[in-house]
């Protein structure tokens, strides 16, 4: 095992099927917090990752072609970017935009994304300079889900392959 939870977590990004929420769960809790500012800079543009633990709402970011996410601002994010049919990035308006807000999860205070139109709340957690781990705290169908989501975002448009 490597020395850091942060070297952790990039390996993670790299496997392929399932991954067991538990070990996602105990490597974010250790993973340090980021202020809002950090998700903004160099644009604010982020490209999505998932890791496959089984939660309900993996299939629908594949099936959305969910690109990642805009952070034009403190108090303005395009929370649901996605490929079109032509494959360019484009706001998934339905989803509608957010704001960045400090708030406290599983025992830390870091960045969160709360959403204007839905009951959402995505909290961030630093892996490096270029990557964040995102935990998506929900309460749409609460019965059909398996625990929290766990995501990362890369800074940089086209920083990751598409996956498809």
């Amino acid at each position: 095992m490597s020395s850091n939870p942060e070297e952790e977590f990039l390996k993670l990004t790299q496997q392929n099927g399932k991954i067991d929420a538990d070990t996602v769960t105990q490597l974010y809790d250790q993973l340090k917090s980021i202020e809002p500012s950090f998700l903004c800079k160099d644009g604010g543009e982020w490209e999505g990752g998932c890791f496959d633990t089984g939660h309900s709402g993996i299939e629908m970011l594949k099936k959305m072609n969910w690109a990642g996410e805009t952070f034009k601002s403190e108090n303005d994010v395009d929370t649901v970017m996605i490929y079109d049919q032509d494959g360019k990035r484009v706001w998934l308006k339905e989803y509608g935009n957010a704001q960045l807000r400090e708030i406290k999860f599983r025992g830390k205070v870091s960045t969160a994304m709360v959403y204007d139109n839905y009951p959402i709340i995505d909290h961030f957690r630093y892996v490096n300079d270029n990557m964040v781990v995102g935990a998506m705290d929900n309460k749409l169908k609460p019965a059909e889900q398996h625990g929290t989501l766990y995501f990362f975002l890369t800074r940089g448009i086209n920083s990751l392959k598409k996956n498809q």
